[in-house]
This record gives C-alpha cells, sequence and structure tokens, in this order.
C-alpha cells in the first residue's frame, strides 16, 4: 500500500492553518505545519523533505518569496504553491521566476486545491505526460520533455496574470502554440485570440493593420476600417517576429502598452482597448538592442516575463509523440492509410538534429506519407545525422561535396523526394496548381519555380525521377 504523500503547510493565520488542514487530512494526507518562514527552514535543516509544501505569501519575519528561494535551495525540486488573500501581479511574477509552481489566491475551493496538488504529486493522469493537448484545429500542445512540462506549468501560472509574455526561440519551436495555450488557460479564453506576423505584413501596411484606419488617411481608403487591436478587444494578441516592427511603430505599439489606447491612422478620436499582448521572436534580443533594431523601452515593457522555447533538438523524447500524431493528422487530410514508424526509421528521427524544429518535422511526414519510401526517408535523415562526424574527418570534409559524396547524395534524394510530392500532388489535383500548392503548403508562386526547377510536365507520374542536370 502506497504511503500517504507528506505535505508542509507554511501560514501564519491559526484559523486558515487549522481550515487547510482539515481538508488535507480528509483526503489522507500527512501534514507538517508551520507558522513563519524561519519554521519551514528549520524543519528542513531537521531533515523533513515533504512531497510538496503550501506556503502562504505574506508573513511576518522571513515573507513567502524568501521562504520560497531558500526552500528550493534546500530541495531544488521542491513543488511549491504559494497562497495568498490578494492577487498581486508583480509577486506573482516573482513567484513563477524563483520556481513556484502554482498560485492559489484565498478563499478558494477545495476542488481548485485538489487539483493543484493531483499536479505537484503527479497522481492525476491528465498531468501532461507526453499526451496531446489539442488548443485548436491543427494547433496542438506536447509536453513529454521535463523542459516541456516546466514551460507548461509557467504558462499555466502566469496565463491568469493578465500581463505581457514574451517567446523566445528558435524558427519553428511552437511560439504560436505557446501563446495559444497561455491565451487558452487565461481569463480571456472565451474572446478572440489573434495573430499578426509583423514579418509578412510590408512595413508601410503593418500600422494600419495593427490600428485601422480612416477614409482618407492614404491613398485608397475609400472608408474606415478596424485594425487588429479593436477587433481583439478583451481578447488576447500575438505579435510575431516583434523584432521586424519598424521602429517607428515601436513607439506607437509602447504607448498602447502603457495606456491602452491609440488612434487610427488618420483619425483623430481616441480608442480606448483591453487587449493582452504576447510577442514573440528568433531573433537575438542583445544584438537587436545594441543596433536599435528593437527599443529598449518596449523590449522591457514586453518583457514582464520570459518563456524561452527550446529548439526540438534539446526535447527528443517528444519526438515519437510528434511523428505519431502528425502522420495521424495528415493520413486523415490526405484520405490515406497511416505509414508505420519501423525501429530504423524512429532511430534515424531521434539522430537528426532537425534544425527546422516541428516545421522541417510537419513538412518530413507529409513527404514520407505521400511517397511511402521508407529508405527514402531514412536517406534523407541520415546523412545530416552523421554530419558532425563528418566534419570531424578532413578526408570525408573534402569528400562530402564530390560526385557520390554523402552531402551530394543527400541533397539528390531530398530533390527527389521533393519532386516526387510535388508531382503527386499535380496528378491529385488533376493538374490545379493553386489547389497542389494548397495542398503541399508551399507558396503558388514557390510551386511553378519548383515545376521548371525540375522540369515537371503534365504527363508525369507519381514515380517522376529527376534527370540528370535537374
Amino acid at each position: 500500500m502506497n504511503q500517504p504523500a507528506n505535505i508542509l503547510l507554511v501560514d501564519d493565520e491559526p484559523g486558515m492553518q487549522r481550515y487547510i488542514r482539515t481538508l488535507l487530512e480528509v483526503d489522507n494526507y500527512k501534514v507538517e505545519t508551520a507558522s513563519t518562514g524561519e519554521e519551514a527552514l528549520e524543519l528542513f535543516q531537521k531533515g523533513l523533505r515533504p512531497d510538496m509544501v503550501l506556503l502562504d505569501l505574506l508573513m511576518p519575519g522571513i515573507d513567502g518569496l524568501q521562504t520560497l528561494e531558500e526552500l528550493r535551495k534546500l530541495q531544488p525540486g521542491l513543488k511549491v504553491v504559494m497562497l495568498s488573500c490578494v492577487s498581486d501581479t508583480r509577486k506573482v511574477v516573482q513567484a513563477i521566476r524563483l520556481g513556484a509552481h502554482d498560485y492559489l489566491t484565498k478563499p478558494f475551493q477545495k476542488a481548485d486545491l485538489n487539483r493543484l496538488i493531483d499536479q505537484c504529486l503527479e497522481t492525476n493522469q491528465q498531468n501532461y505526460p507526453g499526451e496531446v493537448e489539442e488548443l485548436a484545429e491543427d494547433v496542438f500542445f506536447v509536453a513529454a520533455s521535463p523542459v516541456m512540462r516546466k514551460l507548461r506549468s509557467q504558462a499555466a501560472l502566469v496565463a491568469v496574470v493578465d500581463i505581457p509574455v514574451l517567446m523566445l526561440g528558435e524558427s519553428g519551436t511552437g511560439k504560436e502554440v505557446m501563446a495559444r495555450l497561455i491565451h487558452k488557460l487565461s481569463p480571456r479564453a472565451h474572446r478572440t485570440f489573434l495573430k499578426v506576423n509583423c514579418a509578412a505584413v510590408p512595413a508601410d501596411l503593418l500600422e494600419s493593420e495593427l490600428f485601422g484606419y480612416e477614409p482618407g488617411a492614404f491613398t485608397g481608403a475609400t472608408h474606415s476600417k478596424p485594425g487588429k487591436f479593436e477587433l481583439c478587444n478583451k481578447g488576447t494578441i500575438l505579435l510575431d517576429e516583434i523584432g521586424e516592427m519598424p521602429p517607428g511603430l515601436q513607439a506607437k505599439l509602447l504607448h498602447v502598452l502603457q495606456d491602452q489606447q491609440f488612434s487610427r491612422l488618420g483619425g483623430r478620436s481616441v480608442i480606448k482597448v483591453d487587449v493582452r499582448i504576447l510577442a514573440a521572436t528568433n531573433i537575438n534580443i542583445p544584438e537587436a538592442l545594441a543596433n536599435k533594431r528593437l527599443r529598449e523601452d518596449l523590449y522591457y515593457r514586453l518583457n514582464a516575463f520570459t518563456l524561452q522555447i527550446p529548439p526540438l533538438r534539446e526535447r527528443k523524447e517528444e519526438i515519437p509523440i510528434l511523428l505519431k500524431h502528425f502522420m495521424s493528422r495528415m493520413s486523415e487530410q490526405y484520405a490515406r492509410a497511416p505509414l508505420p514508424f519501423t525501429p530504423a526509421l524512429m532511430d534515424a528521427c531521434m539522430a537528426y538534429s532537425w534544425p527546422g524544429n516541428l516545421r522541417e518535422l510537419n513538412n518530413f511526414i507529409k513527404r514520407y506519407l505521400v511517397l511511402g519510401d521508407e529508405k527514402l526517408a531514412i536517406h534523407e535523415l541520415h546523412p545530416h545525422g552523421d554530419s558532425s562526424s563528418a566534419h570531424s574527418d578532413p578526408a570525408q570534409r573534402n569528400n562530402g561535396d564530390g560526385p557520390g559524396g554523402l552531402k551530394s547524395l543527400a541533397r539528390t534524394a531530398k530533390d527527389e523526394a521533393e519532386a516526387e510530392a510535388i508531382a503527386h500532388a499535380l496528378q491529385e489535383t488533376n493538374w490545379n496548381r493553386k489547389q497542389a500548392a494548397a495542398m503541399l503548403q508551399i507558396s503558388y508562386k514557390a510551386l511553378l519555380y519548383k515545376i521548371r526547377q525540375y522540369g515537371i510536365a503534365q504527363t508525369s507520374t507519381t514515380h517522376h525521377k529527376l534527370s540528370a542536370g535537374a
């Protein structure tokens, strides 16, 4: 029979301490209590190592934040839930940064307390131990690695605090997914979520896209149009690739962050909005600040809390889950039977570094599903997965680009796979190039370029092969 979990309760109010202790003991938890931070630390020094701690934020002497910091030094992996009568945004953010698992505002329901205890003790089977968490159509979150579980806990905690969040990470790591997770877990979940890609909208149009315009604001502006901030009132907006926003527009955004108000382009009246701003970028922040590409004052406004999304190569535990989920989704989308992942293919996927992260993995599964050639899929990954060893040998490094070298073979295999996928998509859509581009998730212009590049003719079969000069 399992031993009951040991919970340390630290609260200076006798009535609250008795109430919470009763709730815990009803569920057969073993409860230790302390009335001050000093008492809690003394219990640890005597050898107490609880499974989790419920810690009051405001106490005489050493307050909750100081106690949290000291407790986690003594027991680094300790799960701590902060308790407070007031929701102080600044202190909640400090608690997250110091490693608090969550934050509970008094008075609370027993169900809320039970939920957090289940999460901390990992007794709740829905504690995301690598399961796929659906957020929206074609958007899902996976937390199979310790770093992603920690990020999800931080996202859940910061979601309920109405502050800006800056998400950093390489392209394709899932920054937008993290933003959607924060929105879903926030009190604004039933409101609008909008994403604006600052890099995809021309600089001269971005201001009108965000803030709208009035008639006569520019040539062709014949009527008034609300911007994304108005459309997103009471909701959440994600400013993706914030580092690509022109400096002049960054100043206006800073004003919105400070005052929650702005004017439309060409307008005089002030519009007030209540929008939560999330931002994402893959730029080098210190370099962008030094080059004045990113305003320092805007960065510190957006940086109320930062989430660093790791690349896929640093969370390889998730690759098997992602492969199977992508395969399931795409086989349904393209009405094809899902293909298996043999040990050889899975080993190749696990060894590969995935420089394009989730986006590259998604496209890899699409090619594998369309072509159905496991050997070609492995060949596509294997040379890249062994690139580190090849680079260490000058002879291999010199021969890699020569005829028949690994790099040359890899490029040929990749080009053949791409040409096969394009030819198949064109046949599936009866050579409707716009539909084929949508199916392949590339632009129409890119598809036309690749058709010319690979010399794909309308008589091509699914087994189209590259010509020697392609």
